[in-house]
């Protein structure tokens, strides 16, 4: 086994996991991820082991995510086959329904959180990496990306109070 074979064997899933929760979609997380590894694998030789692999390959994934929503922004189309393999609802639904919701309104008040602030709660949250390894990639100590973590969900806690006041 090739020591990048290790690396993707190692590291799939938690760059999946935080791309899936990233985009809510399995078929772009796989999409995702896929590219991410290509990516990786074409630029392993510049890795420089100045952070975590797990923290590069999340960076390369987030660029390309980020990329992907750029390019298909305004592109989003449904597919007919995927629309009949929908499942009827289930009383799970509801709650699932709502579940999501506040994710994406949580996500919508993240969109306006300042850096670092929103970029620690990502990582934290979504790729859910130690303080350590969050540190790590800003150059900083482990408290510092404590605090910066505990303030931004203390700014995104407030946002939704007030939100939740004004309805």
């Amino acid at each position: 086994m090739t020591a990048f074979e290790e690396i993707y064997n190692a590291y799939f899933k938690d760059v999946y996991l935080y791309i899936l929760r990233l985009s809510g979609n399995e078929h772009i997380a796989e999409e995702i991820t896929s590219d991410t590894f290509f990516k990786a694998m074409r630029s392993i030789d510049s890795f420089r082991g100045e952070c975590d692999v797990r923290v590069w390959l999340c960076r390369i994934a987030k660029n390309c995510y980020y990329s992907y929503i750029k390019k298909n922004r305004k592109t989003e189309h449904v597919d007919e086959a995927e629309m009949q393999q929908i499942p009827d609802p289930t009383p799970g639904v509801a709650e699932e329904s709502a579940r999501r919701d506040e994710i994406e309104h949580i996500e919508r008040i993240l969109h306006d959180v300042k850096e670092p602030y929103k970029e620690v709660f990502m990582w934290r949250v979504y790729a859910a990496l130690s303080f350590k390894q969050i540190a790590e990639m800003f150059g900083k100590t482990e408290n510092w990306a404590c605090v910066t973590y505990h303030r931004a969900r203390k700014m995104i806690k407030q946002r939704l109070e007030e939100e939740s006041r004004e309805n």
